[in-house]
């Protein structure tokens, strides 16, 4: 892939949303710790405070906790507790919050049950619950919701113990608090309470929530995966482009895009809406500016990835709902995820992330890439020594001379000489700069014009050597063909096991990636040069596979021989590196 368009909620962050702001008693509070662990301190200005000085941010924690239909799981020893969110993330969040300040919720209900409610409605935007007022002996109605609607609902607002009238100059000040906590991406939710002399057969909004007593707001994120900036990073070095896809607000996607350093360019944003007023023409010309879409819908996806397509790019999409499948089908490679995702999407998915994390997908682009240089290297260096052992018989025929090689001997260099190494290719770990490379042109074979070029190159040097090898045996020994053969047989055997260290890279030198760094390679080339020593020396070898004894003298012959292949090898890399440059 060249671009990968991913959804920010849950694939970049954690999807685990935190309060990390409170505003109460005129003051504002930042909320440490993370994920749904109760742990975490309140602070102001840097500094832990006691919310005992802040009665208003007590209650506001214990309204938020009480409305709310969230509730956390617990299990395990003390020492190694874990915690299970069950319920809405936003709601969660906030249960987690005022765990922190030690209240919980099933203590704080058996004072304060719910005895009534009016459920949440996305048109109303809040929620009311009802529970005794142990202060007064009577009701008390707590309201969450969207800030500034629980706001215009409220006469009085809760300020160090006491309820003061909400002024036009106190109205504007929590106005201009929300404003400023969410140009920070946060999300905000307005609690706000009013006191009851009796509890309502049947609760109305209307009258209930009315003249109430705002209490404060609670600012919350969902906090990006720590990994995935550096992920991001892996990712654009290796000529990837990631494009932040979401349903949030831009200021939200904007702010998580800085922080993963995603976001470059400050036009490089795109909302659903103006994107609906784009033609196909126009959205085409300009698609490649943007780093981020905001508040963008599902069909939304499906003109991006088209967009993009047509602008030549291999497009990866990421997906959990079932109206994404159409752009996951559409993307040359559509990711479900494995944890949100629904039945219809993992089908409709080329790939399933089980973990739900974008810097699993750059994992699987690594691990490719390296599946896939193993496969040219295992092409690559099985190519260039049979092109060695065809070139050898047929130019010995060509020139009159006897086979230098015999068909058994030609089967054991297929099947073990060559096999055995080719294999430990097959297990390299990949190069150190496997994801430095720019992504490959869709349409290159696995046996591009570089490696062609290195296959003519290695097949001309070991057949030379083989033959050399070969016409000095048969000088050596006239009257004994099989000595002969056994030279070349024993050349190019040596010299293909050789060739198979410098096959395991086709870019860097075998020193820099480390000559004994797979063990896999040192097995491989150990047994096939035991079964080679045993077919030269063992005596009853030798009518079997047609070689006969070597002495010293036939070996010092022969060694500056085996080390030209891998010379001429590493000559072409170092020549290929300095054409790059």
């Amino acid at each position: 892939a060249t671009i990968i368009c991913a959804d920010k909620t849950g694939t970049m962050t954690q999807n685990q949303m935190v309060v990390v702001r409170l505003w109460a008693d005129d003051s504002l509070l930042m909320v440490t710790g993370e994920g749904y662990h109760p742990e975490g301190e309140f602070r102001r200005d840097g500094q832990p405070v006691d919310l005992e000085e802040y009665p208003g941010a007590q209650l506001l924690l214990r309204g938020a906790l009480l409305c709310n239909d969230a509730y956390l799981e617990t299990s395990g020893l003390d020492t190694q507790r874990s915690y299970r969110l069950v319920g809405d993330p936003t709601e969660g969040a906030l249960v987690v919050a005022a765990a922190k300040a030690g209240f919980w919720k099933e203590e704080v209900e058996e004072v304060q049950p719910r005895l009534a409610e009016i459920p949440f409605e996305a048109e109303r935007k809040r929620m009311t619950t009802i529970h005794p007022d142990p202060t007064t002996n009577g009701y008390v109605a707590y309201i969450k919701g969207a800030p500034d609607v629980v706001l215009q609902l409220c006469d009085r607002v809760y300020l160090r113990g006491r309820e003061e009238p909400l002024n036009p100059e106190r109205r504007d000040e929590i106005v201009q608090v929300n404003a400023s906590l969410a140009s920070q991406a946060l999300r905000l939710l307005g609690v706000a309470y009013r006191r009851l002399k009796e509890l309502p057969e049947e609760p109305q909004a209307d009258q209930v929530e009315q003249d109430l007593v705002f209490v404060g707001l609670l600012g919350m994120i969902d906090p990006p995966r720590p990994e995935v900036r550096e992920a991001i990073a892996l990712a654009r070095r290796a000529g990837i482009r990631t494009v932040m896809i979401t349903g949030d607000y831009p200021d939200t996607a904007m702010a998580i895009a800085k922080d993963l350093e995603l976001f470059h360019n400050e036009g490089g944003l795109l909302t659903g809406a103006q994107l609906d007023r784009m033609d196909e023409v126009e959205f085409a010309g300009c698609v490649e500016e943007f780093d981020i879409y905001a508040r963008v819908a599902p069909q939304h996806k499906v003109r991006i990835v088209e967009a993009l397509k047509e602008k030549g790019h291999v497009v990866a999409m990421t997906g959990d709902g079932a109206n994404d499948a159409p752009a996951l089908k559409r993307a040359d490679i559509g990711v479900a995820m494995g944890v949100t995702g629904t039945d219809v999407s993992k089908e409709t998915a080329d790939m399933v992330l089980t973990d739900d994390n974008y810097a699993s997908i750059i994992s699987a682009v690594e691990e490719g890439r390296i599946i896939y240089s193993n496969i040219r290297k295992f092409v690559f260096y099985l190519l260039s020594c049979n092109v060695a052992e065809i070139l050898v018989i047929f130019l010995a025929m060509m020139v009159g001379w006897p086979l230098p090689l015999t068909a058994i001997q030609l089967l054991v260099l297929n099947l073990i000489t060559d096999g055995a190494p080719a294999l430990a290719l097959g297990l390299e770990k990949g190069e150190p700069d496997i994801m430095e490379r720019p992504p490959r042109p869709v349409k290159e074979p696995v046996i591009n014009r570089e490696m062609g070029w290195g296959v003519i190159i290695q097949g001309i040097a070991i057949t030379t050597i083989t033959l050399i090898a070969f016409r000095v045996g048969l000088d050596w020994f006239p009257n004994n063909l099989p000595a002969a053969q056994t030279m070349a047989f024993a050349t190019l055997s040596i010299s293909e096991l050789l060739r198979a260290y410098t096959s395991r890279s086709e870019r860097q030198s075998l020193w820099s990636i480390g000559p004994l760094s797979n063990r896999y390679m040192q097995w491989a080339v150990a047994a096939s040069l035991a079964i080679l020593l045993a077919i030269i020396y063992v005596p009853f070898l030798d009518p079997i596979f047609d070689t006969a004894f070597l002495g010293v003298r036939e070996w010092m012959a022969m060694i500056p021989l085996l080390l030209v292949p891998s010379v001429a090898a590493e000559a072409t890399k170092l020549f290929l590196r300095r054409q790059r440059l």
